[in-house]
């Protein structure tokens, strides 16, 4: 047999969890065509790699992903792939771009993804061609895709195009019969296309930006019982997933959508929740979330919690951080778009004693921990105080309030004061403890999203990091063989997408990485312009030495931690419809020759 590649002596991971072991593998046309224990001969044009001493992997599956807009002008996505992700789902939190136009989709996508607006706007306008889920998948697939994609179609998506954003985030509107029938079609539409299934949400401090809605919550957020049955029974009768967020306020939402997956008298509904996390706010949550999803699953229904398997340490640039959206102060400050109004609104007596009221107010369901003494100020014009906490710069300046020296801070710098805090996950024991939960998957890293808050880019490196690490202390939680497959094949065969696996007759979508780097330069924080957002600085992580290669469809799209020229400019990946093998995307010449 004739091999395109060979990748000789590396530590072998198939995606199932079964045993590793030292193989040497055979691509011929961008598929897995050979796993031996013994050498295999290179023909005259084989690319022979050495990867004695690494692990050989299926490339990782990153199950929710904002990545809707920024794959349309940079559809390599390689901030992702760089760190071995190489298949990745759009669609979440109810946001997607298959039937908003242009306007609507910046006011979905701004303020709640923390992506400008206008850059969301001009990307749709530019390249939307599609009227139907069918017509998008065909837009994307002309598009010269990195990773494979799948999708969720977002019922705030949906909605709106139904409706017009306007009445749809109104309280006291609902759909018409015909409105509802034509989410209905639009559903059946998307999963006749392949979609993954529908991504809902009910969690309300998510705001629309704009002029006409602003500050009113996901068009999703309004939907009543009976809209959100009848959709969700196409699909429970289609066997998709439904990816959703409760309303964290009223904690019975959450309880009747983990109910909701149960089937007593019709199908099951597979859920899977927005998110298992250890909160610094709530300790005791945690807890209970291992044991109600394996309740809701012993009783017959198919729930998942998502989980993000690192620290969840965000970044903000003075007051432009998501989580003050969840108190009705902080919200008032990011409702105005205006910089001069904001800062005479951060000036007022009256407003700052309504927010230490809030930041007082510490009971209740909440993400933010709100303690200002655990919020680092890490760049600032000021010098004198970066590595300060607020609180300890209100203590130095005589004894204010924590919020009045944030306040009076972020008035002296604006956005050029910048600060960090861990809001969850922070436990590393605990943290084990949910790795192993059955009724938990590893993602949840809002790829594409939030690009100045945070960077989970490389979670699935960090996570076999704090394996590796256990194993090496001879304390291990898992096997590593479990850690690939919870990052890998697990996910890949719940939402039955043809991805995960690295085994004669599979796609070559792997990773090579060198474990003896899976170190502390994973954490190590650096900024990186995304060109098709005007230059806007993103938080990434950079360790290259980490992560050697990476295959898609047998083809290198990252050689020592960096793309190479292929990634973005010839097409690798391909849209993973449910249920369908994918053949993988190679050049013709290169299909023409494995057919002979």
């Amino acid at each position: 047999m004739t091999y395109d590649t060979i990748i000789n002596g590396g530590r072998w991971f198939d995606g199932t969890g079964s045993a590793s072991a030292i193989r040497n593998l055979g691509i011929t046309a961008g598929v897995v065509v050979e796993v031996s224990s013994g050498p295999l001969e290179p023909g005259p044009g084989t690319e022979v790699v050495d990867a004695h001493g690494q692990w050989v992997m299926p490339g990782m599956v990153d199950i929710h992903t904002h990545y809707d807009i920024e794959v349309l002008d940079g559809p390599g996505l390689s901030e992702s792939v760089r760190h071995g992700v190489t298949t990745i789902m759009i669609g979440s939190c109810s946001l997607s771009t298959v039937h908003l136009d242009a306007v609507d989709a910046g006011d979905i996508f701004g303020r709640v993804e923390a992506i400008p607006r206008q850059h969301v706007i001009d990307a749709v306008t530019e390249h939307q061609t599609w009227s139907s889920a069918a017509q998008y998948v065909d837009a994307l697939e002309r598009l010269p895709l990195g990773p494979n994609l799948a999708a969720f179609i977002g019922h705030s998506d949906m909605r709106a195009a139904t409706m017009g954003l306007d009445r749809a985030t109104r309280p006291d509107e609902k759909p018409t019969g015909a409105e509802q029938s034509r989410m209905e079609s639009m559903l059946s539409e998307a999963l006749d296309a392949g979609f993954l299934g529908m991504s809902s949400q009910q969690l309300l401090f998510d705001k629309l930006d704009g002029e006409v809605c602003r500050s009113r919550t996901l068009p999703s957020t309004y939907a009543k019982a009976r809209e959100l049955r009848r959709l969700n029974s196409i699909l429970r009768q289609r066997a998709r997933v439904l990816q959703s967020g409760p309303d964290i306020t009223h904690p019975q939402s959450l309880l009747s959508q983990a109910l909701s997956s149960l089937g007593v008298g019709r199908p099951q509904l597979k859920t899977s929740l927005l998110s298992a996390a250890d909160i610094k706010a709530i300790p005791a949550v945690i807890h209970g979330m291992g044991p109600l999803a394996r309740a809701i699953n012993k009783l017959g229904g198919d729930f998942r919690w998502q989980h993000l398997p690192v620290p969840f340490e965000v970044y903000a640039d003075g007051i432009d951080l998501v989580i003050f959206e969840e108190f009705g102060s902080g919200a008032a400050a990011l409702h105005l778009a205006d910089a001069v109004a904001r800062d005479e609104l951060l000036r007022d007596e009256d407003y700052r004693r309504r927010f230490r009221k809030d930041y007082e107010a510490k009971w209740g369901p909440r993400v933010w921990h709100r303690d200002l003494f655990d919020a680092e100020i890490v760049e600032c014009p000021d010098a004198s105080i970066v590595g300060k906490s607020f609180g300890a710069v209100g203590q130095e300046r005589g004894g204010v309030h924590p919020v009045d020296a944030f306040l009076d801070l972020v008035l002296e710098h604006g956005t050029a004061i910048r600060w960090r805090t861990t809001i969850s996950n922070h436990r590393p024991e605990l943290l084990k403890k949910i790795a192993v939960e059955p009724g938990v998957q590893l993602g949840f890293s809002d790829a594409g999203a939030h690009l100045r808050n945070m960077a989970f880019y490389n979670m699935g490196l960090r996570f076999l990091r704090h394996a590796h690490d256990a194993e090496l202390a001879g304390k291990p939680f898992m096997t590593m063989e479990h850690a690939v497959h919870r990052l890998t094949g697990e996910l890949a065969d719940w939402y039955s997408v043809d991805a995960g696996h690295l085994r004669v007759g599979d796609r070559a979508d792997l990773v090579i990485l060198d474990p003896a780097h899976l170190d502390s330069d994973l954490d190590d924080y650096h900024e990186s312009p995304v060109e098709q957002f005007g230059g806007l600085s993103r938080m990434v992580n950079r360790n290259d030495a980490c992560v050697s290669r990476v295959l898609i469809s047998g083809r290198t799209v990252v050689e020592a931690g960096e793309p190479t020229a292929l990634l973005g400019a010839e097409r690798t990946g391909s849209f993973l419809r449910v249920g369908q093998k994918v053949a993988p995307r190679v050049p013709v010449e290169a299909a023409g020759a494995a057919a002979l």
